[in-house]
C-alpha cells in the first residue's frame, strides 16, 4: 500500500508539472554558466540586465520588503537573478490581461451601485468609519451596504451544518467558489447535495484554484464534476511553464444561494476545517453567512472572476437579490480584492482599524508576515495604549513558515503587543475586531502571498450585532492560549536565530 502510494505520488501531476518547471529553471542556469565561460561579453551584459533589474524594481511600485527580497537574490546571483526577476517576479500586465482587467473595472463601474442614503447614514453614526468604507469603495468598487442581517460561526462545523441547510433550499442558482476542495465527509456531502439539485433545474456554478487542489483532488476529478451537470472553471491551471502568473492564486471561499445568502471566511471544503480527523490537533476556522442586500457583492465577485477566468459572457442582472432584510440592524461591505491592481485593499482595511482603533485591536491569524508598514501601525497602536492582541497557531502547518511568523514576536513585544499561541492546534481564522464598532471576516492572512498575490475577499461589519460574536468568541478562545512572553522570545537558540533571519529573507516570497 505504501509503496502504491509513493508511486502514486511520484506520478502525480504536481510532481511531473515541477520536475519540469525545475528542469526549465536548470536548463537556463546551466545553459547562462555555460556561455559566459564560452562567450566574453555575456558575463557583463547578464551583469547589467541585473543592474537595469534592481533599478527597475527600485522605482517600482512593489512593497518594499518584496523590493529587498529580489534585489538581494539579484545581488547574490548576478548572472541569473535579473533574469528570474523578469521571468518570475515581474508582476507587469501583458496586454491581454491589462484589457480583461479594463473590462472588469467596467463592470464594476456598472453593476455594483453606491446608495448614497446608507453612506450618510453611516457618517451620521461614524464618519471615521466612513472614511474607511469610502476607501474599499473607491479603490474596489464595492459598495457599503445595509438590510443585509449576518450570522457567524465559530467553528467549521457550524458552518458546515448551515451551509447544507441552505444549500436544500436553492431554487435558482448555486455558487461556489474555493481554495481547496477534498473528497470525504464535507465536499462529498456537499456534491451529493449539488448533484440533486441539478436534476432539480438548479444551476450550479463551481470554481476552484488548480494549486490549492492540487494535492487533494484525484486525476480528472474535474471531469467527475462536470458530468454531474456542474458547470466548472479550474482557476489558473498549473502548468509546466515559468511564469510569474503562476503565482497568482484564487484563495477566497464564497459560496452564494439564490443571490440571497452567501457564505464567506477561511473555510475550504475538506475535512480538517470540521474536524472530522486531528490533522493539527484542533482546527478554529470561523465563517459568516450574509442574508439581504449585500450577498450582491460575493454574487458579482464570483460572476466577474469567472467571467476573467473562463471567457463566458455573463447576465449578471439574473443574479440579483431577491430579499432584503429591511429590519436589520448595522451595515455590511463584503469585498474583493485583487493582485492584478495596485490596490493591497485588504491590508489596507486592516490598517485603517488599527490607526483608528482608541480601546482595543484584536486580531487572529493562521501566519503572521509583516511589511513594515503593519508592523509600525501595530506598534504604535500598543504604545499609545490600545490592548493589541494577536492569535496565532501553536501547532503549525508549515515549519518554515512558523519560523518567519515567531521571528515578529519579539519586536511586537517589545512595542507592548499581546502575542498569544492557539494551544490546543491550528487557528486558520482570520479576522480582526476593533472597539466593538468593526470588524473583518474574511480569507487574507497576514502574509505577502495573501495580501500582494492571491485574489482575496472578506466582509466589513460597522455598527453591527455580529461585532459582538466575534468578540466574544475571540476572548473565549484565548483563555486556551499560552500567552507568549517577552522572555519566552527571547530565550531563542543562537542557530535558530540564524535561521530564522535567513528565512525571513525570503518572508515575501511565502
Amino acid at each position: 500500500m505504501r509503496l502504491k502510494k509513493l508511486v502514486g505520488f511520484l506520478f502525480s501531476r504536481m510532481v511531473i508539472v515541477g520536475l519540469l518547471i525545475l528542469l526549465q529553471f536548470a536548463f537556463i542556469v546551466v545553459s547562462i554558466a555555460y556561455l559566459s565561460t564560452t562567450t566574453i561579453y555575456l558575463y557583463p551584459v547578464l551583469e547589467l540586465l541585473s543592474l537595469a533589474v534592481v533599478l527597475w524594481i527600485v522605482a517600482s511600485q512593489d512593497n518594499p520588503s518584496y523590493k529587498i527580497a529580489w534585489i538581494i537574490a539579484i545581488f547574490v546571483f548576478p548572472l541569473f537573478g535579473g533574469l528570474f526577476y523578469l521571468v518570475w517576479g515581474n508582476k507587469t500586465l501583458n496586454k491581454k490581461m491589462r484589457k480583461k482587467l479594463e473590462v472588469s473595472v467596467q463592470e464594476g463601474h456598472q453593476y455594483l451601485e453606491e446608495d448614497s442614503n446608507i453612506r450618510q447614514a453611516l457618517n451620521e453614526l461614524s464618519p471615521q468609519l466612513t472614511v474607511q468604507s469610502d476607501y474599499i469603495r473607491n479603490v474596489s468598487d464595492f459598495p457599503l451596504c445595509r438590510n443585509t442581517t449576518a450570522r457567524y460561526f465559530k467553528v467549521g462545523e457550524e458552518k458546515f451544518e448551515a451551509l447544507k441547510q441552505e444549500l436544500m433550499k436553492a431554487k435558482k442558482f448555486i455558487l461556489l467558489e474555493y481554495f481547496i476542495l477534498e473528497p470525504g465527509k464535507m465536499w462529498d456531502t456537499v456534491f451529493d447535495i449539488l448533484k440533486q439539485k441539478v436534476t432539480e433545474g438548479v444551476e450550479v456554478r463551481l470554481m476552484y484554484d488548480d494549486v490549492g487542489s492540487l494535492q487533494t483532488l484525484p486525476k480528472i476529478y474535474d471531469k467527475l464534476i462536470q458530468n454531474a451537470g456542474i458547470k466548472l472553471t479550474v482557476f489558473n491551471p498549473f502548468r509546466p511553464r515559468l511564469n510569474a502568473m503562476m503565482n497568482y492564486r484564487d484563495h477566497r471561499k464564497i459560496c452564494v444561494i439564490d443571490g440571497n445568502v452567501g457564505f464567506c471566511g477561511g473555510i475550504n471544503l475538506a475535512d480538517e476545517y470540521i474536524n472530522v480527523y486531528p490533522k493539527l490537533g484542533h482546527w478554529k476556522d470561523t465563517a459568516v453567512m450574509l442574508t439581504g442586500d449585500g450577498v450582491w457583492n460575493f454574487t458579482f465577485m464570483f460572476l466577474q472572476l469567472w467571467k476573467y477566468e473562463s471567457g463566458e459572457d455573463i447576465e449578471f442582472d439574473r443574479y440579483r437579490p431577491t430579499v432584503s432584510c429591511t429590519d436589520a440592524k448595522g451595515f455590511v461591505q463584503p469585498f474583493g480584492d485583487s493582485p492584478l491592481d495596485n490596490y493591497n485593499v485588504s491590508e489596507n482595511a486592516y490598517l485603517h482599524m488599527i490607526n483608528r482603533a482608541t480601546r482595543y485591536v484584536y486580531i487572529t491569524t493562521p501566519y503572521l508576515i509583516l511589511d513594515n508598514e503593519m508592523i509600525t501601525a501595530l506598534s504604535m497602536a500598543a504604545q499609545s495604549g490600545v490592548d493589541v492582541r494577536i492569535m496565532t497557531p501553536h501547532i503549525p502547518d508549515k515549519w518554515y513558515v512558523h519560523m518567519v511568523t515567531q521571528s515578529y514576536y519579539k519586536p511586537l513585544l517589545e512595542a507592548g503587543v499581546t502575542i498569544m499561541e492557539y494551544t490546543p492546534g491550528f487557528v486558520h481564522a482570520k479576522m480582526f475586531v476593533v472597539d466593538d464598532r468593526v470588524a473583518i471576516v474574511g480569507t487574507t492572512n497576514l502574509d505577502f502571498r495573501s495580501l500582494y498575490l492571491h485574489f482575496e475577499c472578506g466582509v466589513v461589519f460597522y455598527e453591527a450585532p455580529v461585532i459582538a460574536d466575534v468578540k466574544k468568541d475571540i476572548l473565549d478562545t484565548l483563555q486556551v492560549c499560552t500567552n507568549i512572553t517577552l522572555e519566552v522570545a527571547k530565550q531563542i537558540s543562537l542557530p535558530k536565530r540564524i535561521l530564522r533571519s535567513f528565512l525571513r529573507l525570503f518572508a515575501p516570497m511565502m
